[in-house]
């Protein structure tokens, strides 16, 4: 590295791009926290998954309304 702290320069433009910098490495901090958060909670629901019964997993969809049901109407020639 340098040994020029740059943080500490009196040039503003310089001091503006270190502000920058550390803005978008705060923001990228933030977004990979909320990744893990996201991770964090599929991890959760997976694990919650495992200890239900196999019966549950393999029952048809009690939803009768979201059920797809092909109709084939064929017409009488």
């Amino acid at each position: 590295m340098s040994d020029k702290p740059y943080f500490h320069e009196h040039d503003k433009i310089i001091h503006l791009r270190v502000w920058a910098l550390g803005q978008m490495v705060w923001g990228a901090f933030l977004a990979g926290l909320f990744l893990l958060a996201i991770a964090a909670f599929a991890v959760v629901i997976y694990v919650i998954s495992l200890l239900l019964p196999e019966d549950s997993k393999t029952a048809p969809d009690p939803n009768t309304w979201s059920s797809l049901v092909v109709v084939e109407h064929r017409a009488e020639a």
